[in-house]
């Protein structure tokens, strides 16, 4: 028995249409700053709150990455779960811990953590006084792909639940299938003894170029295997601004202590300005032009920088080669628009506040 399938649309129409309706959809949910104001926080079958900056489960609808903000209240302990994609944290307020595959880690204000990829995790607080961070993760990346997979365990000890998905042993010979199961174990290995934990006081900020000192909170150059996502934070001097640039893929900002403002635009010049303040979030969309400046006179900004640069961006620059996928004004312009930070006299580094 034989089965013939037609479509009354050629391919090449079918194909046209639905890519126009993609892009449609996706102009409609491009936004600029989500307010902390706009974040509203749910009571969750974890047991802790939780509240959506970007992501489909708080209609904010992004293809790469979502960034949620989770409450723990004094007493609370998480269910335990694990998913299929890794998470990056940022704690914003509060003294807690968090057990990732049976290590306890404890936190506070400015720490950052990152949860593996089938790593089983909960958090809890201990304390007297409410706790809260935020975290970003490659979730709708491979919702994208199929592969977004969630395990709940409950109260579960971790002792009393399934390891991670094994893999197998390196094999001899020079057949492609050897070589394949060399490398996966190879890159299973390194993935799974990574770092997991950056404390805020062991944190080291250097000047940069750009107008800003800086420093890694999450990523390979100290230690840490994750699928991509990069954390870093930089500080902008009273009254400066980071020089402007561009890059495809999305760059998120949460701001950490201070207010200002960021440009965005499709050009250098004409673009729009966009306010913000402690506690938002500033969405660069694909290729923008922007400039964030902190518009204190007297007090410096601290922001949170998050991208998928290890992964996304990489194969992006591979794939779209020779076009330049960062660029920058030429010197004179950058370094007049960013300033001297070398003349800045920056304050000593303390733990954030909150609110």
């Amino acid at each position: 028995m034989t089965t013939r399938t037609t479509t009354q649309t050629s391919h090449y129409h079918v194909q046209k249409g639905r890519r126009a309706k993609f892009l449609e959809d996706w102009r409609g949910n491009q936004r600029d700053v989500v307010a902390v104001a706009d974040v509203v926080m749910h009571d969750s079958e974890r047991g802790h709150r939780l509240g959506v900056y970007v992501g489909s489960d708080g209609d904010r609808p992004t293809r790469t990455m979502d960034a949620l903000c989770h409450e723990f209240p004094p007493g609370v302990r998480t269910s335990i779960h694990r998913h299929s994609w890794d998470a990056m944290v940022f704690v914003v307020a509060g003294w807690g811990w968090t057990e990732i595959d049976g290590q306890r880690i404890d936190w506070g204000p400015g720490d950052s953590l990152h949860l593996p990829a089938w790593a089983w995790h909960r958090s809890g607080n201990d304390g007297t006084e409410p706790a809260r961070y935020l975290t970003f993760s490659c979730e709708p990346l491979l919702e994208t792909m199929g592969m977004s997979v969630l395990d709940d365990r409950g109260d579960a000890e971790y002792a009393d639940l399934p390891p991670r998905p094994p893999y197998s042993d390196p094999v001899e010979g020079d057949d492609p299938y050897a070589r394949r199961l060399r490398r996966v174990h190879r890159q299973q290995a390194s993935r799974r003894g990574g770092r997991l934990h950056t404390s805020w006081d062991d944190l080291e900020l250097l000047n940069t170029p750009r107008g800003t000192r800086t420093t890694f909170l999450l990523d390979r150059a100290i230690g840490y295997e994750a699928s991509g996502i990069t954390m870093a934070m930089f500080e902008i001097a009273p009254g400066r601004a980071q020089s402007m640039h561009r890059h495809p893929g999305e760059a998120w900002l949460y701001v950490v202590e201070g207010s200002g403002h960021s440009y965005l635009g499709t050009e250098p010049e004409g673009g729009t300005e966009h306010p913000w303040k402690k506690g938002d979030l500033i969405v660069v969309d694909h290729f923008l032009w922007h400039q964030h400046f902190n518009d204190d006179p007297d007090h410096t900004a601290k922001v949170v920088r998050i991208h998928m640069f290890d992964s996304l961006l990489e194969t992006m620059r591979v794939l779209a080669d020779p076009l330049v996928l960062f660029e920058e004004p030429p010197d004179h312009i950058r370094d007049r628009q960013a300033g001297d930070p070398t003349s800045v006299e920056w304050p000593e580094l303390t733990r954030p506040t909150w609110p």
